[in-house]
């Protein structure tokens, strides 16, 4: 008959594998394995079956991945392969001064803007545009939930704080979780996501200027919990303003990927977003063109003219000194509108899997060149 100690102590060290999906870390580095008790099933039958408690103690009530956290650890103790176990899981939450003490030692471990550290790996990528309307949140949506079905550790950040959009594109009508001052982003599609949005409401007008707006990014990468993600983006407002001087400032090794349209009365405009890395530490990465064409009977319409995304892509060059490419041309496609407003990022199917067709094979070439530097 197995040892119930060496059980509990095996039992743990497997739970030492079950990750926190909001804070990264194992549930176990974490505490929130309380206790584990095993006890024979049958104390007068000589049977290797044991009945085990494991005592779940969670960041906050309600935790809204507590689900999650919870089939992880029945999956962790079922499989153990030494005994027949019977697991019952209890689960609460951390006390007042546990869950204090916890965020303590998370916010000591970084005390400033994580990925500003020497040595960081999270690649950052500044979505701009030099004008509203051209479809940059619908590229940096559809950009983030390939990079997550990719299996890529993904963030986005919604700092356009005037019309933040990146809530409705992935269906997200909840709040980040407060743990004591420390936000957990909220995640949807795979993506880790914070904006004003989430906050404000839609329905609300935000009025901030100056160093208010420069907090707003701040509090964004300092205030939330992020971990460690493979890939940052941000949706920056449109145009030269506040928000990408703040951007470049907060994140010198953030990378900028430049969206326009075709017709000449946008991207001229576009050149200029790039033209800020002229004045701070951003590479400009490449040009994306969006609504470059709608295809109607395998023909290939030009709606709003040919050319602007290849423009901007050799303006830059020229004005940079180094080669800034034509990264995609995207087609007008209103399934793009449609699914992104009901909440589904439209390169993904219903059940989250990066599409195999047209737009799913644009966007994986779009996120396969721009990590392949």
């Amino acid at each position: 008959m197995s040892d119930a100690r060496q059980i509990e102590a095996e039992i743990y060290e497997r739970l030492s594998k079950v990750i926190d999906p909001e804070l990264g870390r194992s549930v176990t580095d974490l505490g929130m394995i309380a206790a584990i008790e095993a006890t024979p099933a049958d104390a007068n039958v000589d049977t290797d079956a044991y009945d085990v408690t494991v005592h779940v103690e969670l960041t906050v009530p309600g935790c809204p991945l507590s689900e999650t956290i919870t089939n992880q650890i029945n999956g962790a103790v079922s499989s153990y392969p030494g005994a027949q176990l019977n697991t019952h899981i209890e689960v609460g939450s951390m006390s007042r001064d546990k869950l204090a003490d916890l965020v303590a030692d998370l916010k000591a471990e970084r005390k400033q803007n994580p990925f500003s550290k020497p040595g960081v790996k999270t690649r950052i990528f500044a979505i701009a545009s030099g004008k509203g309307g051209v479809g940059k949140s619908s590229v940096t949506a559809n950009l983030a939930a390939t990079f997550a079905a990719l299996g890529y550790d993904t963030a986005a950040i919604d700092a356009d704080i005037y019309g933040f959009s990146l809530p409705r594109l992935f269906g997200v009508r909840t709040q980040p979780t407060n743990l004591n001052g420390m936000l957990m982003p909220v995640t949807a599609w795979g993506v880790k996501l914070i904006s004003i949005g989430m906050f404000a409401g839609a329905d609300r007008a935000i009025l901030w200027r100056g160093p208010r707006l420069q907090r707003s990014l701040e509090q964004f990468l300092s205030d939330v919990w992020w971990g460690e993600p493979d890939v940052l983006l941000l949706d920056l407002a449109p145009g030269t303003g506040d928000m990408a001087i703040s951007v470049a400032q907060a994140l010198p090794n953030a990378e900028l990927v430049v969206v326009t349209t075709p017709q000449p009365s946008a991207s001229d405009i576009a050149v200029r977003s790039g033209l800020v890395s002229l004045q701070v530490p951003m590479k400009v990465r490449g040009v994306v063109e969006n609504m470059s064409y709608y295809e109607h009977k395998g023909e290939k319409l030009e709606i709003f003219g040919a050319g602007g995304g290849q423009r901007v892509a050799e303006q830059l060059t020229e004005a940079l000194g180094y080669d800034v490419p034509l990264m995609a041309q995207l087609p007008l496609e209103p399934e793009v509108r449609e699914t992104g407003e009901a909440g589904r990022p439209a390169v993904l199917t219903p059940e989250g899997a990066l599409r195999t067709d047209g737009i799913g094979q644009t966007f994986r070439g779009l996120a396969e060149r721009l990590m392949a530097l």
